[in-house]
């Protein structure tokens, strides 16, 4: 497969995908027509708008899935997809119902470009059910594309140590998963992505919290690790 899985589509001060430009190029290789899929926003021709002016100074021109009358030939005729971030629940209740669960996988299995943002990074997981999102809509199932066996938590924030908030911390939620479940979490810092290619996983990005790496991998009965670079051997298939 040809994946790249990030946090997120901005940071905080900086353009659309302005901190991921060269991690994109190189997964996109000599792609140049794109098909967005823009279904985690409401609006969905401003979200597609916003995309295709940035691609645009890269080459790559852009066509929304919701242009098109037929999504899954888009998708499966498709150079390269994005799956652009917004609610989660709401992006997969949305491609289960225009039946876009499989055409995405056979388009990521062919080895064509997938790339995820936030709410597509997330279903580009074996489920949902580490996302941060509020459940908006009900999809059905938690189960999502399954590109990668594990979890992913996208926009991880560690806890403030200044901070007067008495609520659960992220880790703290993603430790109650592991009460019920075995499958290891990948948390993504913001500015950090997952690269998967040639049999590899590859942990890229700048965290942009201060002092912090790109990712945190979680696993039951087992502390937190810090993790950068290939993981291939953490992460396996």
């Amino acid at each position: 497969m040809n994946l790249l899985l990030m946090s997120n589509s901005s940071n905080a001060g900086s353009g659309y995908l302005a901190h991921a430009w060269d991690a994109v190029r190189e997964a996109l290789g000599g792609a140049t027509r794109l098909v967005f899929v823009p279904y985690a926003l409401a609006d969905r021709d401003a979200y597609t708008a916003t995309a295709r002016t940035a691609f645009a100074a890269q080459g790559v021109t852009v066509t929304g899935a919701h242009e098109s009358g037929d999504p899954v030939a888009a998708v499966r005729d498709a150079e390269a997809v994005f799956v652009g971030g917004g609610n989660t629940f709401r992006l997969l209740k949305t491609v289960r119902e225009l039946g876009l669960i499989e055409a995405l996988r056979a388009h990521a299995a062919a080895g064509r470009p997938y790339l995820g943002a936030s709410a597509g990074t997330n279903l580009a997981a074996a489920t949902i059910r580490t996302t941060n999102d509020m459940p908006i809509v009900e999809p059905g199932s938690f189960d999502a594309l399954g590109l990668v066996p594990f979890q992913i938590n996208a926009h991880y924030l560690d806890a403030d140590p200044t901070s007067t908030h008495a609520g659960e911390t992220r880790a703290q939620r993603l430790a109650e998963f592991h009460e019920e479940n075995d499958t290891p979490v990948l948390a993504l810092r913001e500015g950090a992505w997952l690269r998967v290619r040639d049999g590899r996983r590859t942990i890229g990005g700048t965290a942009v919290t201060p002092g912090r790496g790109p990712a945190v991998l979680f696993r039951r009965g087992a502390e937190a690790v810090e993790i950068d670079g290939d993981v291939t051997e953490l992460l396996p298939a």
